[in-house]
């Protein structure tokens, strides 16, 4: 419970040698280790409040119950506690030495931690642990820190009813946690119990570089020095001024995608004929309609999406050999992987919280951004041709065909509307930031806008760009990124307080 957590001894923010094994344990609340091939495996939970709103992690740490202003009303049906789940990954020839540390902020919104499989699997990890011992925390809500799905949010939703209380409410404010305001502070409270208050790096992966921003807007003292990966949000944010600029880029990506596969120009407009004519459904039961067809392009900035693509279109039809022809049934293969690729049971705060990840402060209502730009494109509509796919954009259909969004439907009703959120970018404090920040703006970003990513750096202070067309927004995923950052920080002088 968080009264627990407020009671907790100061000592428990005392740096712990990491020499002394039993005693780092014992402060990280460890649950099990283990080793996978080339690596050493720590996993660990900590406690940390729902509810951020008036508290410091740093007061927290020590015992203190002092809020700033009103304590905010509970949320009906939501525990006062949630659980962070982390893991903490080296060379198993390093596990007694006194690393510095590497936190990971992972994409998203949604997103868990990486689940190595070795070194070599996500390929920065294995540059990373030859200097660092790597956090790799589950953000509140997704993995294995107190997960939200569905059923959850439902099972949330039924006791605030029993409670008297207004559901559709209840869930909003529940999911309003779960933004970067929450995530930093769970954080910055993790450094503190569970590190002995060792200032780390951070390496944050798309949206993990919006967290980096906030996290250096507020807490950079408690950061050493921060990598980013094709994550730098526009400072202002706005969702209407980010889909603005992402439709372009995802018509362009098509037409990239038609030029290198033109026969699929004519079969996936056959195939969208198709889906509308016979209306098939998918394996949970949700209609497979043309929209979701558009939605298969959301990996379109990644590599190699669009071999992805086309393979997954050249099952599309029951025929001898599976040739184009004129009143071809939609096969129940093409059915599969169309699910296989739109369903997100494993992430669905991924589509949940995708637009309000910009809400910053007070603001104007969301109301649907992206839809609201697509309504404007007419080359994005259903029956224009060729078909235009879309890329990481929601649309309030998902919630209504979706099975495992239609819970969070009231819930993103009112979340639309809502025009008061979390402050999570400080533009003075990040004008005046002394952090040395390493970002790399990928030049063809097709979800984080490089132009928009520039103009924020120009207005960060020891900030430093890599611009780059070599690699898509994934491009984190190989060696060379994570080394080629890591590098040029190192002779710039930017790690001397760790190395």
């Amino acid at each position: 419970m968080v009264a627990d957590l407020r009671m907790a001894s100061p000592a428990a923010v005392e740096l712990v040698n990491p020499k002394h094994r039993n005693e780092r344990k014992t402060h990280m609340a460890l649950i099990t280790s283990y080793h996978v091939p080339g690596l050493y495996v720590e996993d660990h939970s900590i406690d940390v409040p729902l509810d951020w709103r008036g508290l410091e992690p740093m007061l927290l740490a020590v015992g203190s119950t002092m809020r700033r202003g009103a304590m905010p009303a509970p949320i009906a049906g939501a525990p006062e506690s949630i659980k962070l789940f982390y893991r903490v990954v080296c060379a198993p020839d390093r596990i007694n030495d006194d690393l510095p540390l590497l936190l990971f902020l992972q994409g998203g919104p949604g997103g868990e931690s990486p689940r190595p499989l070795s070194p070599t699997s996500d390929g920065w990890i294995e540059e990373a642990v030859k200097h660092f011992r790597v956090v790799l925390p589950d953000q509140r809500g997704t993995g294995r820190s107190s997960c939200v799905d569905g059923r959850t949010i439902k099972a949330l939703g039924d006791r605030a009813t029993a409670a008297g209380a207004d559901t559709a409410r209840s869930q909003a404010d529940f999911l309003k946690r779960h933004l970067a305001s929450s995530i930093v502070r769970d954080f910055e409270y993790l450094r503190l119990v569970g590190f002995g208050g060792k200032p780390w790096v951070t390496l944050g992966q798309s949206y993990g570089g919006f967290l980096t921003l906030s996290y250096l807007s507020l807490f950079p003292e408690g950061v050493a020095a921060s990598f980013t990966c094709g994550g730098i949000p526009h400072v202002p944010a706005s969702a209407s001024e980010v889909y603005a600029h992402t439709f372009p880029r995802m018509a362009a990506k098509t037409q990239q995608y038609y030029d290198r596969y033109p026969a699929d120009v004519e079969r996936v407009a056959a195939l969208a004929d198709a889906l509308e004519a016979q209306k098939p459904v998918l394996p949970d039961g949700s209609p497979m309609t043309v929209e979701r067809l558009q939605l298969m392009g959301s990996d379109f900035g990644m590599k190699p999406s669009f071999e992805r693509m086309h393979w997954t279109i050249d099952h599309a039809f029951v025929t001898d050999d599976g040739t184009l022809s004129c009143g071809s049934s939609v096969s129940d293969s093409f059915l599969m992987r169309a699910f296989e690729r739109t369903n997100t049971r494993t992430n669905p705060l991924y589509w949940t919280l995708q637009e309000f990840i910009y809400a910053d402060g007070d603001t104007m209502p969301i109301r649907w951004a992206a839809a609201e730009e697509k309504a404007h494109r007419a080359e994005f509509d259903t029956l224009a041709r060729p078909l235009m796919f879309t890329g990481e954009a929601m649309f309030p259909w998902m919630f209504e065909q979706m099975p495992e969004l239609k819970p969070f439907k009231p819930a993103m009703d009112l979340l639309m509307e809502d025009t008061s959120w979390d402050k999570i970018y400080d533009p003075q404090r990040l004008a005046c930031n002394e952090v040395p920040l390493q970002a790399a703006v990928y030049f063809d970003d097709m979800y984080v806008d490089s132009g928009l990513q520039l103009d924020t750096l120009s207005r960060v202070g020891n900030s430093h760009a890599w611009v780059t067309n070599e690699f898509e927004h994934d491009g984190l995923h190989g060696s060379v990124v994570f080394k080629h950052l890591f590098d040029e920080a190192l002779n710039r002088g930017d790690l001397r307080r760790i190395f």
